[in-house]
């Protein structure tokens, strides 16, 4: 028979006094603890609200030959020390026609804020042959996040008398983050949360057990983003990392107060007085949800393994979402629900569920079946997990450049208008570097045989004379390639002038020759981050390991949960080859072209997907233990675990799914990359690996499953969840 949770709750000797006396206090105070909670908000909001932070993609590749390269160009006054960015005019007539209008804008763009030097397109010779586009290059004093949004009202004031001519005029490059449409609009999470309500109220039944966990998610992500804001006006986050905060945030937010909700309506319904079953469900199910968000947590800051401090600080905000979603869950949560009490199911629209958990339910006679054939049940999700993985194979890592914008954008417009007049290769041009090693001799015709060799390159289009840097200690050239930033070609031909092209050229010399710019930084910070996912993976998989196997002291039980989250991953990344790379249903996303998978995604992506997958592991096998612990019997155990969470892991599975799929709507790619990713990844985790794969292995294994060696059982912490 299973035992009723109230019996569990009181015998279970694991059960962790400090939280249930926690679980209570909040319980019989919830005013005060609510109070807290929005003062704290309106204190932190108002704080962020003052900062205006700017998340933007700003890799810093120190030590890299890229990063030495652009170094020796701003010690040595060739360049300013911020990105450049271009400016693009087009017009159904010769841009001839309209000099002095463009020359005087441009005049005026000089004077903008933070501009420290922009080119003369007709004097400098770029101009398309056809002579109906032009650019010019813009360099500023500050770096690229420092630059104000005021500057777009400049440039538009500036260029109005050019645009009432007719001529059009783009912006791009380094001014994408004060030219593009606003990246932290609400539309995705509005979207999430909507979905979730939806969802919560057909499973559960219940408005009140549907509104709850949802209110609590959004007071709790509302403060994550906030101090996100504020600790980002001294880190420098990426563009992403406001989304995947909130992304993350709602899904495990939900989650967390969807499995303690539901786990206090179970005891109350069998009569525990709520302020006691506040108290008891944080001692279990709260418990469960700290060592969750502890495993997301460490999974995300084992990001910085990567050595890559933008990898590291997009896991650190992913952080903020699921700290303040694990705070809210243990404190804020158990307040309502002790204000709540027993009219949790009162405002019902259905009939009100709970966990289930008789011998004779649907989920009882799920188990069974698998018991009775689980090799048959472990061979087939094996066989279907690698049909969904097979596209991994192809997984093709790269930037996803202004060329995958939305065409409204004015990065997008400057990028294909630029592609048109100039050859692709111009939106991702190369700047050769030579620091010299005797600065004295002056060119002495080096400069002739330099640039002779980079011309005989494959696939390149063209290459600037070579020039001395202001005080004469370095040569520089700009080479532009044949094909797009985003091409496999030029990635080639990246590596091909660092490893062939300026050896051979340099021979002899002592010169040192350096590929640099935006497009080579991005190259070489892809290559990098394909070195160095294998130490991400090795890293993540260890904690998580270590974790598992001191939670539920056994060896088995955390090999299994490595191997199939592996596995579940493996198939994440197969689902994102076949929709970008493959185009399989992108024109539902808003894409106009296949795209490489953003480089840094697939390390992303693993970690948060590992530390997910565990909390669903985490969440089963706590419940799958607490019942091995009173019986001894594993197939009751199994059966039990399944029965109480099957229901709740399935829902929680549809609502952050829901909650991932609705950011498919971001402009960002990368956004768009993980939405899909996570969404794909926890279906196959709650589906494939939770409720079939786990549950017919730990059948196979019987009593194995909790073997644990009694030296290493001495040697490990105890730590327990339920």
């Amino acid at each position: 028979m299973t035992t009723p949770l109230r019996d569990l709750g009181a015998t279970t000797s694991a059960s962790p006094r400090g939280l249930e006396r926690w679980g209570e206090w909040c319980a019989r105070r919830p005013w005060w603890v609510i109070g807290s909670w929005l003062l704290t908000l309106v204190v932190v909001a108002l704080v962020s609200g003052t900062m205006h932070t700017t998340f933007v993609d700003n890799v810093s590749l120190a030590g890299t030959q890229a990063a030495t390269g652009q170094d020796v160009l701003l010690h040595d006054g060739a360049r300013t020390p911020a990105s450049v960015g271009l400016l693009v005019f087009a017009s159904s007539a010769p841009v001839s026609t309209y000099e002095s209008d463009i020359s005087r804008a441009l005049s005026t763009v000089h004077g903008a804020t933070d501009v420290a030097s922009v080119s003369d397109p007709f004097s400098n010779h770029t101009v398309s042959a056809d002579g109906r586009i032009a650019y010019s290059s813009v360099g500023f004093t500050v770096g690229s996040r420092e630059l104000p949004r005021s500057l777009r009202a400049q440039l538009d004031q500036a260029f109005a008398p050019v645009r009432a001519t007719g001529v059009r005029v783009s912006y791009g490059g380094a001014l994408d983050q004060v030219t593009t449409p606003t990246l932290n609009d609400r539309t995705s999470e509005m979207i999430g949360f909507a979905v979730a309500l939806i969802v919560l109220l057909g499973v559960f039944g219940s408005l009140l057990g549907a509104v709850v966990p949802l209110g609590i998610a959004l007071v709790s992500i509302v403060a994550g983003i906030s101090l996100l804001d504020i600790v980002g006006s001294t880190l420098a986050f990426g563009a992403s990392a406001p989304k995947l905060a909130a992304m993350i945030g709602i899904g495990v937010g939900i989650d967390y107060a969807v499995f303690f909700t539901t786990r206090f309506r179970q005891y109350v319904r069998e009569g525990v007085a709520p302020a006691r079953a506040a108290g008891l469900t944080t001692a279990s199910s709260g418990r469960a949800i700290v060592v969750a968000a502890t495993t997301v947590s460490l999974a995300m800051v084992g990001l910085y393994a990567s050595g890559v401090t933008f990898i590291g600080l997009l896991g650190l905000a992913a952080v903020f979402g699921v700290a303040t979603a694990a705070v809210g869950a243990v404190t804020l949560v158990p307040a309502v629900l002790g204000l709540i009490g027993v009219r949790i199911d009162r405002l019902h629209v259905g009939r009100t569920v709970a966990e289930s958990g008789s011998d004779t339910d649907a989920w009882h006679r799920y188990a069974a079946a698998i018991g009775r054939r689980p090799w048959t049940y472990l061979g087939a999700g094996l066989v279907v997990l690698a049909l969904i993985a097979a596209p991994a194979l192809s997984l093709s890592t790269g930037h996803v450049g202004d060329g995958a914008n939305p065409t409204s954008y004015t990065s997008r417009q400057a990028y294909d208008t630029l592609a048109r007049g100039f050859g692709a290769g111009v939106n991702g041009p190369f700047t050769i570097v030579v620091a010299r090693a005797n600065p004295s001799t002056g060119m002495n015709g080096a400069e002739s045989s330099l640039r002779a060799a980079l011309l005989a390159t494959n696939d390149v289009a063209s290459v600037s004379p070579v020039t001395l840097s202001p005080n004469g200690s370095a040569l520089v050239s700009t080479l532009v390639p044949r094909t797009g930033p985003q091409s496999a070609s030029t990635a080639a031909l990246f590596t091909r002038l660092l490893e062939v092209t300026l050896p051979r050229a340099l021979k002899g010399t002592g010169d040192t020759g350096y590929v640099t710019g935006v497009a080579a930084s991005q190259i070489q910070f892809d290559q990098l981050i394909a070195q160095r996912i294998p130490l991400i993976i090795a890293v993540v998989v260890v904690l998580a390991f270590l974790l598992i196997m001191t939670v539920f002291r056994s060896l088995f039980l955390a090999l299994k949960a490595a191997m199939l989250n592996l596995l579940s991953i493996a198939a994440a990344y197969g689902v994102l080859v076949a929709v970008f790379q493959w185009g399989w249903g992108r024109s539902l996303l808003g894409l106009d072209q296949n795209v490489p998978v953003e480089a840094y995604v697939p390390m992303l992506l693993f970690a948060i997907v590992f530390g997910l997958s565990m909390d669903y592991e985490i969440f089963l096998l706590s419940r799958v233990k607490e019942t091995w612990d009173l019986t001894g019997d594993n197939h009751d155990a199994v059966a039990t675990g399944l029965s109480r969470t099957g229901r709740v892991i399935s829902a929680a599975a549809m609502i952050m799914v829901s909650v991932f799929l609705s950011f498919v709507t971001s402009d960002l790619v990368a956004i768009k990359q993980l939405a899909v990713g996570l969404a794909a990844s926890v279906a196959i985790d709650a589906t494939l690996i939770r409720l079939l794969l786990v549950p017919a292995t730990m059948f196979l294994f019987g009593n194995r499953n909790w073997w644990l060696p009694g030296w290493l059982d001495r040697v490990l912490p105890r730590i327990t969840v339920e």
